[in-house]
């Protein structure tokens, strides 16, 4: 094997060497001299890029292993080709280096091919943004996004640790069969997942801390699945928004379900529906399913009016069922139509307006209990459901269990099937929702 500066080229790996290759299909990369490229704590995204480039140009090879326990500090963006696993021990440790100063949209893995990426799981290792050490970029602006790909087709993120950053964990644009999963995510500087103009999205088993917007965002995205998340925020003035964000511009948003989620602490609200812009029709933008989700302290902000458990505008159809609420601040269910927001840190929307009439949302048989009176401008919240939009937004509610809301039941909205009554949880003091033998509730809510 020959040697040119630190970096071991499998090209020159002797007979029995090259055939265990071959049959591994893996390229190793390392920090202690034990791989087939190896690093030395400079500038490692070189070696790592001499592999990859490897993999991409011989397809009997599939797989970069980056070799633990090493931190790989990286000084420019790591590129993957197709049909390609990157994949590393728990303790293979990606940074970028101090100061970088790159770019806006740099990010810090991405694409070879810019027009398009097909075939890429990374999973196993973990990323570090390396934030604190990188203060002269803004959060949110689209500085060292950690991964990236437009484009693309079959792409898997899943069973990483991602923290500490300035932007994205996961950006997708114009993406296609696209899954999130087995993930860590703690305080990136904006969405831990972000998908613009995609379709065939599934996020699942995710544990999320959010730093400054939303847990998981999609913009004009369909067929999309977020299930079974945990998903909270980092409490300091810049945290952000809502648990998950579902907006809709331009695009059709008319298949999402979002289902067996925990939301919880967040400083927006637990879930904001968005529909916004020009005028659409209503097919558009509709039939988002919502459901076994539990919320509990949600819309701690106490600068903003937009909190709350589930807000939304601009959807048609919406149903939301089977849903546990306790404690969450303003409202658990609430149309809501933000005239000014700010978007955080670059933008103030004048307006979010969608037109249109006939907005309507149905809920049914979940459980809404302690709501708490929103932190800015409290008077008129603490009601379990609002409608600020009465004459172009309806509730149909039915059979909810509604107990103990600091302002009542309703505002601008009524049932004749409700039941208002202690639904008897298992443990709420350890958010244990799950119903006693005895409850009047059972059938609704979280089971």
């Amino acid at each position: 094997m020959a040697e040119n500066n630190t970096t071991y080229n499998p090209l020159y790996l002797d007979n029995l060497c090259y055939s265990n290759l071959i049959q591994n299909k893996t390229v190793y990369v390392a920090g202690d001299g034990s791989g087939d490229f190896n690093c030395n704590g400079s500038n490692d995204q070189v070696e790592i890029n001499q592999a990859l480039k490897y993999v991409a140009e011989n397809p009997q090879f599939t797989t970069v292993h980056l070799k633990g326990p090493y931190t790989y500090v990286i000084s420019d963006s790591i590129f993957i080709g197709n049909n390609t696993t990157v994949e590393g021990d728990p303790t293979a440790v990606i940074k970028l280096i101090d100061k970088a100063s790159w770019p806006v949209d740099k990010p810090l893995i991405t694409q070879m091919d810019s027009n398009e990426i097909n075939g890429v799981t990374i999973k196993g290792f973990e990323i570090n943004g390396n934030h604190d050490n990188n203060r002269d970029k803004e959060n949110g602006y689209g500085f060292y996004n950690m991964i990236h790909f437009c484009n693309s087709t079959d792409i898997q993120v899943h069973d990483m640790y991602m923290h500490d950053g300035h932007g994205e964990g996961l950006k997708v644009e114009r993406s296609y069969n696209v899954q999130f999963y087995n993930n860590t995510i703690y305080k990136t500087g904006h969405n831990a997942l972000f998908a613009e103009g995609c379709q065939n999205l599934e996020v699942w088993n995710n544990n999320i801390t959010i730093r400054t917007d939303c847990g998981l965002r999609v913009l004009n995205s369909n067929h999309v699945k977020f299930h079974d998340n945990v998903i909270d925020s980092f409490h300091h003035w810049s945290a952000g928004g809502s648990g998950i964000l579902i907006e809709k511009t331009t695009g059709v948003v008319n298949d999402v379900e979002i289902y067996n989620n925990t939301i919880h602490d967040t400083y927006g609200p637990g879930i904001w529906l968005i529909g916004w812009l020009d005028s659409y029709p209503k097919e558009e933008a509709q039939n988002v399913h919502i459901f076994d989700n539990v919320f509990y302290n949600t819309g701690t902000n106490p600068n903003i009016d937009l909190v709350g458990g589930i807000i939304t505008s601009g959807f048609y159809d919406t149903l939301i069922e089977n849903n546990t609420f306790d404690g969450v601040y303003h409202a658990a269910i609430i149309h809501m139509l933000p005239t000014e927001i700010p978007i955080y840190p670059a933008e103030v929307r004048t307006s979010l307006s969608p037109t249109g009439t006939g907005h309507t949302t149905i809920v049914r048989n979940n459980i809404i209990v302690n709501t708490q009176k929103r932190k800015e401008d409290p008077e008129g919240t603490g009601y379990a459901v609002i409608n600020y939009l009465p004459e172009t937004y309806a509730f149909v509610l039915e059979n909810n269990c509604l107990y103990n809301n600091s302002a009542g039941n309703y505002q601008n909205c009524t049932s004749n099937t409700d039941i208002y009554v202690d639904p008897l949880f298992i443990n709420q003091s350890i958010h244990d929702y799950r119903l006693k033998p005895n409850s009047p509730c059972n059938g609704t809510g979280y089971t």
